[in-house]
């Protein structure tokens, strides 16, 4: 069974690599595991129209973010400013975490 798992967490600022938003720079907001995706901040903006309902007493069209592949996302370093990728090593206490693979550098949690 394949392991489902990333190093993009949630208030980690990432850079689209690909699709109709590359480029942009997002924070993430959600990460879904069980479905590989990731939503950002301002970033696939889709358009659903809705019915008028008790929330929404007009309807009409409403933009909404829509979740991401994070296989299309990198993880943006605050040291070296450009998007990374992620190694992973212990502490001498036992504990993991997440550096940048460029410069070395500790990413925040």
């Amino acid at each position: 069974m394949v392991k489902n798992t990333s190093h993009i967490r949630k208030d980690d600022k990432v850079k689209v690599i690909a699709g109709k938003d590359k480029g942009k720079i997002g924070k993430v907001l959600r990460v879904l595991p069980k479905k590989n995706r990731v939503l950002i901040e301002n970033i696939n903006i889709v358009k659903r129209h809705q019915r008028p309902n008790a929330k929404n007493r007009q309807g009409g069209i409403v933009e909404n973010e829509s979740p991401i592949h994070w296989a299309n996302v990198m993880l943006m370093c605050n040291k070296c400013m450009k998007p990374v990728r992620i190694a992973m090593k212990r502490l001498d206490d036992g504990k993991k975490v997440r550096f940048c693979s460029k410069c070395e550098e500790l990413i925040d949690n």
